[in-house]
């Protein structure tokens, strides 16, 4: 009898197991947007920054999208005005919510930056995403987004933005025709030139990152994001340069670098001078702060709030390949 029983509890165990871990292979399932088709929709939100009277902005947008063949819907509230925001949080978190929801929407574009999007992360609701994913494009503020999409397993393309298209000359930008083959699903791939400061060497992982200032204000909440075995990309805009070591320095105390496979530094705009000279640039103090690592470091990618902005795409398995010449950063499929 007793080993009738004990049969039945191992049994039960081993389908125990096996359940288990089954649900969590699913939950680490790469969620992994469809590329668009012509006819597929897109949407156009602003869950951050105001763009009242900037409609000039979303009519570019507009026309750019209609031009690959898509679909277009604006979002009710992106026009509205809750002083530095555009609408109150409930307004920005129903647009952005509704076009997650929402089937017939294949991709989200981000209207703009700025300052909003922490105050509506923890609103949104994803599970109805997770059924029917859909590529979501930002940069900047949005970081808090990618983050979160990263939490969920989930690929995402920090990108130009339809701010953006104000400062570009559409019809010849390579932020733009990026952004078609990406969203498209044309395979991508960079070679940089190469910069003294680089460190050399070859390593893959998961690309993750973003705006450095969102990463470390990030830091502590359920928002932040794991690093090992990934590789991370940062820029940022109008900050000094000791802001700069003291969010990295905070990145360092909280294990960001502790396993992380390599690192890639985009543009850091309009650089705020301060009285007392910080005493080092900003690649020297990036490869101090990284020096306890052994891993490659390239500079100078074209992302962030420079001229150009690249296509990334958090969440895929990427090469990074840092030589003396020209360095290569590979999309995997």
């Amino acid at each position: 009898m007793k080993l009738k029983f004990g049969l039945i509890f191992f049994i039960l165990f081993l389908n125990f197991t096996f359940e288990l871990s089954s649900q969590t292979s699913a939950n680490n399932k790469l969620i992994k947007p469809e590329y668009l088709t012509k006819g597929d929709t897109i949407a156009i939100v602003a869950p951050s920054g105001v763009l009242k009277n900037y409609d000039n902005y979303i009519n570019k947008a507009k026309e750019l999208l209609k031009s690959w063949g898509l679909n277009v819907i604006v979002g009710k509230n992106v026009f509205n005005d809750d002083g530095h925001f555009a609408g109150t949080d409930n307004e920005r978190t129903l647009d952005f919510q509704n076009a997650l929801d929402d089937k017939s929407i294949k991709g989200i574009w981000c209207a703009r930056g700025g300052y909003g999007a922490v105050r509506v992360i923890d609103n949104l609701n994803f599970e109805k995403y997770k059924l029917e994913p859909k590529w979501i494009i930002g940069y900047s503020d949005i970081t808090a987004i990618h983050n979160e999409l990263h939490i969920l397993n989930s690929e995402s393309i920090h990108a130009i933005m339809c701010k953006s298209l104000n400062e570009l000359d559409i019809d010849n930008s390579e932020s733009v025709s990026l952004l078609k083959k990406t969203l498209f699903g044309e395979k991508i791939s960079y070679k940089i030139k190469t910069n003294s400061y680089n460190i050399e060497g070859s390593t893959s992982g998961k690309l993750v990152g973003g705006n450095l200032t969102l990463l470390h204000c990030m830091l502590g909440s359920k928002s932040s994001i794991n690093t090992e075995g990934k590789i991370l990309f940062i820029e940022d805009l109008g900050e000094y340069l000791y802001h700069i070591d003291r969010m990295l320095y905070s990145l360092k105390r909280a294990g960001y670098f502790d396993n992380l496979n390599g690192l890639i530094v985009g543009d850091f705009t309009d650089l705020r001078k301060n009285t007392t000279p910080f005493g080092r640039n900003l690649k020297e103090l990036i490869l101090e702060i990284v020096s306890d690592y052994n891993i490659p470091v390239l500079f100078d990618f074209p992302a962030g709030h420079g001229k150009e902005n690249f296509p990334l795409i958090l969440g895929r398995e990427i090469e990074l390949i840092v030589e003396k010449e020209d360095s290569n950063i590979i999309f995997s499929d």
